[in-house]
């Protein structure tokens, strides 16, 4: 059939096939039956659907869940990758800062510690927010893709994105934690280790979210990097570490309280070193205690251990929702 009527086949014949087909009586019958169904019937409704979607909430949450969790499984390069460094970042940090929580007797001692304290705080979470980025840059475009056929929503996807990453952070945080804590000399007291645990693990969650966040916000994963960095600069400023709290200018301050990495530091020493009482020796000072060391220099307070927590899940939930939001209503596709 495709012989004859080709082209080629239609000159040597000198028969236009498609003239004899318009000049044919199945022309015309054909345009007869188009007519009759194009009409609307007497008491007909337009055709709508209940959903858009075939399939419930829940049912799609589990779709794309399943479906996350084979691409997470069939890219192991990822999750070597940040084990890996994993276990490097807890080794070099551990056996740089080794032994400094054991003995607070003098000034630098304490400060060692706060600078333990701040590199398990932060750069755990920091490596987490740039590995996973290039993970959703690349899942976004074959979620426009699913999307517009009416595989399933936006929510379903953010929630199943957000949920297999929950895993992964759990086992990271816990091969960190008990590699750098015994190394770095904190107390081996239960309930400080499931608070430095606990902290940890808040600290990588909302930098891992963040790092989310930027991808749905910007439309390139070059520029969500450029803008993550931007605010690794910031919240690293005003940590607490580089300068204490007391010691920001008050116009800057503020920038201080809405700071996660800031309060995930707070936390963490407080939890760790907040009912300490031994004095240190502080140079041109008169010694004080761990505990007044922390609320003076520091401007770190015990009784604010419930709201360091809280903040952190404030966190936590605002760039889980923006990222949500951004995913529903921001499409970079072009085309």
């Amino acid at each position: 059939m495709l012989d004859i009527t080709s082209f080629s086949m239609e000159t040597n014949l000198n028969v236009d096939f498609a003239q004899v087909y318009h000049n044919s009586c199945l022309y015309g019958k054909y345009q007869q039956i188009i007519e009759g169904l194009s009409r609307t019937s007497t008491g007909s409704k337009d055709l709508c659907l209940d959903c858009m979607h075939s399939h419930g909430f829940l049912t799609q949450c589990m779709a794309c869940l399943w479906k996350q969790h084979w691409s997470y499984w069939r890219n192991p390069e990822h999750n070597a990758i940040r084990f890996l460094i994993t276990v490097t970042v807890s080794v070099l940090f551990g056996t740089i800062f080794r032994g400094v929580a054991l003995d607070l007797s003098k000034q630098q001692d304490l400060l060692n510690t706060l600078g333990a304290t701040y590199a398990s705080a932060l750069f755990l979470g920091l490596t987490n927010t740039t590995a996973v980025q290039p993970i959703v840059g690349l899942g976004r475009t074959v979620f426009y893709r699913e999307r517009s056929a009416g595989m399933y929503s936006a929510m379903p996807y953010t929630i199943a994105q957000v949920v297999i990453e929950i895993p992964y952070i759990v086992i990271q945080v816990l091969v960190f934690v008990l590699i750098i804590y015994p190394l770095i000399g904190f107390s081996w007291m239960l309930a400080k280790f499931l608070w430095f645990t606990f902290f940890v693990l808040l600290s990588v969650l909302y930098l891992t979210l963040f790092g989310m966040t930027a991808v749905a916000l910007t439309p390139t994963q070059e520029l969500a990097a450029l803008i993550s960095f931007f605010f690794f600069i910031l919240w690293n400023i005003f940590s607490g570490f580089f300068i204490a709290r007391p010691m920001i200018p008050l116009w800057w301050r503020w920038f201080y309280w809405v700071n996660p990495a800031a309060w995930t530091v707070y936390g963490l020493m407080v939890s760790q070193l907040g009912d300490r009482t031994e004095t240190i020796n502080i140079p041109g000072q008169a010694s004080q205690s761990v505990k007044e060391f922390l609320e003076v220099y520091l401007g770190l307070e015990a009784n604010f251990l419930g709201i360091a927590v809280a903040v952190q899940f404030i966190f936590i939930f605002l760039f889980l929702f923006v990222f949500c939001l951004c995913t529903k209503y921001l499409n970079f596709q072009r085309r």
